[in-house]
């Protein structure tokens, strides 16, 4: 028997005859004797119905009265949910976020989550109840409703699987585990048995929208094995051995710490991201605290900026380029216009067609010549490299948007990932 915390996101429970669906397979892990928590999204496209609503009263409405609004989709999911498990024989309980005091900061919108209270969930347990959890949302110390921002179910599933120590934090999908890289770029892309927390870390900063980057570093910094599944696929059950979970891995991924099995794996995925821009101020003169007085401006615009790269000339000024995410390009590039000014440039040119890509893999800790490998084969395609961004385990390249299916084919095929490991 395990305690396993399982999250459905909305396209799970998107219709009454879905959330039936997930009432029988919570069912079946029941049987299996595993006690079970439940945490849900809002049921597909209700999110947006709210967001609509909101907007059509006032553009900008208030934050705390935003996040009154929104936490309600989930609420509807948890009553439904907790109705269906009820008429199964199957004691289940509902939770918002604030029953269950997932105490939050107050940044509203985009909350962060401080501590959970798990003493009713530990007592609902014993009784070999169901708990089902309002995803997404918590509240802080004043009382105040809040929410978790984009992935905030995500977040809450891996917090609660954290605080009551379970075995295993299922998150279910419409897809059945982290693939190699999309497959609908790359038809031959292969699902990943085991990844780890540092590669699908990597992996969704750089693109993959399987899970949320907050939900990944929560999970790894409490040690939490967390597995991605699809919620269509017939049920894996776990042992309370996390070491003999889906031995066959006929299903989901698991993301978890390295271990000497998953060293054998040179590239783990290929990620990408078409929202890129490119930025470059020319002939800034080069002075102790220019990096600053670019980069400072941009900051205080709330406009986060990803790659970097700086170059001196002999003529004493350098030049300076820099992505942004393509829908700050604009605003991006009239700041870097003004500092322009300020610092007597040359000029400022920009490039809002251009994409990442990156290969990630924990094997590039032991092996060499991976970045010349990865160079060699997109040269070989005609493909030119605007820009080098390198860690421990990643290697991205900023390429023209063109390029980003027939480079992320070619680094696919040049690793050998559409071969089982």
């Amino acid at each position: 028997m395990a305690l396993i915390v399982q999250k459905f996101g909305g396209t799970s429970v998107g219709t009454v005859d879905r959330i039936e669906n997930v009432a029988d397979r919570i069912g079946k892990f029941r049987e299996h004797g595993d006690d079970i928590v439940v945490v849900v999204s809002a049921m597909s496209g209700e999110t947006n119905r709210l967001v609509e609503l909101a907007h059509s009263i006032d553009e900008k409405p208030e934050a705390r009265e935003y996040d009154v609004l929104l936490s309600t989709g989930e609420q509807v999911t948890i009553a439904l949910l907790s109705m269906a498990l009820n008429k199964r024989g199957i004691s289940a309980r509902s939770y918002t976020g604030t029953q269950v005091h997932i105490l939050t900061d107050s940044t509203h919108n985009k909350a962060r989550i401080l501590s959970i209270e798990e003493k009713k969930m530990r007592t609902d347990l014993d009784k070999g109840r169901v708990i089902v959890v309002a995803g997404f949302q918590g509240v802080d110390e004043h009382g105040n409703i809040t929410t978790l921002g984009r992935g905030g179910s995500d977040t809450t599933a891996v917090a609660l699987a954290a605080a009551l120590k379970a075995d295993e934090c299922q998150i279910y999908t419409d897809v059945d585990g982290v693939y190699t890289t999309d497959p609908r770029v790359v038809p031959e892309a292969r699902r990943l048995e085991k990844i780890t927390f540092e590669e699908m870390l990597e992996m969704a900063s750089l693109g993959s929208k399987v899970l949320q980057i907050r939900a990944v570093e929560f999970a790894g910094k409490y040690n939490v094995p967390l597995r991605v599944l699809s919620s269509f696929d017939e049920p894996a059950f776990a042992s309370a051995d996390t070491s003999d979970k889906n031995a066959d891995g006929s299903n989901g991924t698991l993301i978890t710490y390295e271990d000497d099995e998953m060293e054998q794996a040179l590239i783990s995925g290929i990620a990408f991201n078409r929202d890129e821009a490119k930025l470059t101020i020319l002939g800034v003169p080069d002075r102790p605290g220019v990096a600053y007085s670019i980069l400072g401006p941009i900051g205080d615009s709330n406009v986060e900026i990803d790659m970097i790269i700086q170059n001196i000339s002999a003529d004493g000024t350098t030049d300076f380029t820099f992505t942004v995410h393509r829908n700050d390009y604009v605003e991006a590039k009239e700041v870097l216009s003004k500092v322009s000014d300020e610092l007597g440039a040359r000029e400022v040119v920009g490039d809002d067609k251009i994409v990442k890509i990156s290969i990630v893999g924990v094997g590039m800790r032991s092996h060499a010549g991976i970045a010349s490998k990865m160079f060699k084969a997109l040269a070989e395609e005609g493909i030119n490299i605007i820009m080098i961004s390198t860690s421990e385990i990643k290697i991205s390249v900023v390429v023209d948007e063109k390029y980003l299916e027939l480079g992320v084919r070619t680094l696919h095929s040049a690793f050998g990932l559409e071969q089982k490991v």
